[in-house]
């Protein structure tokens, strides 16, 4: 079966070029849509798993979803502490953190909209835990005072946390000695302190985690299987980066369902536009169809023409969307974390695969919206094209 050239199909839509564009356009804003979409939910997974280490262990209360939800008691925590094959810094001493998690509401710098922010108690071996965590301004709060350092994207967009400014919370004013930044991962939204001095502040008995680094990486399932043998410890144990990635799950989920189903009711219009074009193309060009048809070319020929040249024009529709879609990474987000309800800043973040998923989806708007016009095109006869012509 003979083939018409593919320069023949997209010379046609540069001779439509004024209605080729505004079709593409069309196109284009219904996929950046789709492409944002899935930006903003990997964006936010991303940061989160980014946010554990491989070789930590995070130890919280059994049935606990998020750390604001646990409790450890303090000889729960001394069982912890002792366990084998903890790590060791050079001193010898053990690789291990105690840390409260609380929320706490602060007002946000461009509106004074109250935000709920993640307050974490820690200590000089919780920052050697989290290598990602680097002090970009100041120093490091020193232990036993009310001094507390803040995340890049806490002391950017909220009052009172940037560099030697005060925040009054758990009736006390705390000082901003330093500010960290953590590599866009989730702690980049949290204020560090001391976490003694935490405990006292907001009155807690117990601490919310642990964290603690494996000797052995490949010790997890020995360590995993004491602690649940253990009655006295009604906890339980996760790699780091496996409990962030669950908290990512339920906010990047909403995103992506309440996206997409967005980005099908847009692009019912998107289908629309192109199976308007195409039906004008159709009618515009009946006798060029009965030429074709009267040179040899099969109803087939003409069929795949026709779809080819709306594929086409949703492939550089899709192209349109996914380059402006591709800046949205410059941008800085925030939102709430369903699992946390604390304030989590993000970036958008374009992969290899959604630009693949983003293409395919225009291509299937170009087919369905082409299918029929071109299938028409397909069914004409030549008497009547060239008696039409």
């Amino acid at each position: 079966m003979k083939a018409i050239p593919l320069s023949y199909i997209a010379r046609n839509l540069w001779v439509r070029r004024v209605t080729t564009l505004l079709t593409a356009g069309g196109m284009a804003l219904v996929v950046f849509v789709f492409a944002t979409v899935l930006m903003m939910s990997e964006g936010i997974r991303a940061t989160l798993v980014a946010t554990g280490q491989p070789d930590n262990v995070l130890v919280l209360r059994k049935g606990a979803g998020a750390e604001i939800n646990s409790g450890i008691a303090r000889d729960q925590a001394a069982i912890i502490e002792s366990l084998p094959d903890i790590a060791t810094d050079g001193q010898g001493q053990r690789l291990v953190s105690k840390e409260p998690v609380v929320l706490n509401n602060l007002p946000k710098r461009s509106n004074g909209k109250p935000s709920n922010v993640t307050v974490r108690g820690t200590s000089q071996i919780g920052m050697e835990l989290r290598p990602q965590v680097k002090l970009v301004q100041g120093r490091m709060f020193r232990p036993g005072t009310s001094e507390i350092i803040a995340g890049l994207s806490i002391a950017n967009g909220f009052r009172g946390a940037g560099l030697g400014e005060t925040l009054h919370f758990a009736q006390r004013d705390w000082v901003v000695v330093g500010v960290f930044d953590s590599g866009k991962t989730g702690f980049d939204s949290e204020i560090w302190g001391d976490s003694e001095q935490m405990m006292a502040a907001f009155r807690r008995n117990a601490y919310s985690t642990m964290v603690f680094r494996l000797a052995d990486q490949s010790a997890f399932d020995k360590i995993k299987a004491i602690i649940d043998s253990d009655p006295r410890l009604q906890i339980e144990a996760k790699p780091e980066i496996q409990f962030y990635a669950e908290q990512s799950e339920a906010l990047a989920t909403f995103i992506r369902i309440l996206g997409l189903s967005l980005s099908v009711i847009f692009s019912i219009g998107a289908i629309v536009g192109a199976m308007i074009t195409m039906f004008a193309a159709v009618a515009q060009r009946v006798g060029e169809i009965g030429t074709l048809r009267a040179l040899g070319f099969r109803r087939t020929a003409v069929l795949i023409a026709f779809l080819l040249e709306s594929l086409l024009l949703s492939l550089v529709g899709g192209a349109m969307g996914l380059f402006a879609a591709s800046w949205m990474q410059t941008v800085d987000i925030s939102t709430t974390n369903f699992q946390t309800f604390s304030e989590l800043a993000f970036q958008f973040k374009l992969t290899p695969k959604i630009a693949f998923e983003t293409l395919a989806f225009s291509l299937v708007m170009g087919f369905i919206g082409g299918f029929i016009p071109s299938w028409r095109a397909a069914k004409m006869k030549i008497v009547d094209c060239l008696r039409a012509s």
